[in-house]
């Protein structure tokens, strides 16, 4: 996205009025919009190369997680899942298929906004020049832009991690909270800090996001992930990182 260009969501939902509401906050705000009614449409719209992607899950024809599947077989655009509330498998599913957040309907357009507003900020972030220029590896430890935790080698610029020898496959959002675990290592990290660091919410949402995708870190990253030697839970307080021989 150049800087001259005003972002554009696409907006998936069947449900013509909020289509419209977002449609007319996001307009408001400076952003450009693409809205459809199914997943066909969804599928067809997001060829135009949208910014971020506003998908609900319950939608006529191919649900939302089967639009999330299908734009994931050659797309990175950021997807934020709306899901109604309770329906916390399909949110998980969504999660694990490439999500990159959710939102329980019904919702604060407040919220939503802020969180379409974190997803830009970061996609900015991880295409500016800086970003993009990657150094040689000696320099690349030297200035932090490869991070090592235990055999876990975590190579910023390339956004890929790596296990002794093995590639580990992570999305957008739990490799950023890797990162940030990786340059706080031993520091405990509320799940409020998580929210107002990794994802850029100004403002207290949902906690169970941040639980959802430590779950899934521990699953590609733990020997044994139900009783995690890394990524340790602190009761009552939030998380922290073990960055040596996984001790507590």
């Amino acid at each position: 996205m150049a800087e001259s260009q005003r972002p554009t969501v696409l907006i998936v939902d069947d449900e013509e009025n909020i289509r419209d509401a977002i449609a007319f906050t996001l307009r408001r705000e400076g952003f450009d919009i693409l809205a459809a009614a199914t997943g066909h449409e969804a599928i067809e719209l997001a060829r135009l190369n949208p910014d971020v992607v506003v998908l609900d899950i319950m939608l006529p024809g191919i649900d939302g997680l089967e639009v999330l599947r299908r734009l994931r077989a050659d797309s990175n655009v950021p997807v934020l899942m709306l899901s109604a509330k309770g329906d916390e498998i399909d949110r998980v599913v969504g999660l694990e298929i490439g999500a990159d957040d959710y939102i329980t309907k019904p919702f604060a357009m407040r919220e939503l906004l802020a969180r379409i507003r974190a997803i830009v900020r970061r996609v900015e972030m991880d295409n500016s020049p800086q970003t993009q220029e990657r150094p040689p590896a000696r320099e690349a430890e030297q200035d932090g832009s490869i991070l090592r935790v235990g055999s876990l080698a975590i190579d910023v610029a390339s956004r890929t991690v790596t296990k002794g020898v093995k590639d580990i496959d992570l999305n957008p959002k739990e490799f950023d909270l890797l990162v940030y675990f990786a340059r706080h290592p031993g520091v405990v990290m509320s799940r409020e800090a998580l929210l107002r660091e990794v994802w850029g919410y100004e403002h207290r949402v949902d906690t169970r996001t941040v639980d959802v995708h430590m779950r899934w870190l521990r699953l590609k990253l733990e020997e044994v992930p139900a009783a995690p030697k890394m990524l340790i839970t602190v009761r009552g307080s939030g998380y922290r990182l073990v960055a040596s021989n996984g001790a507590a």
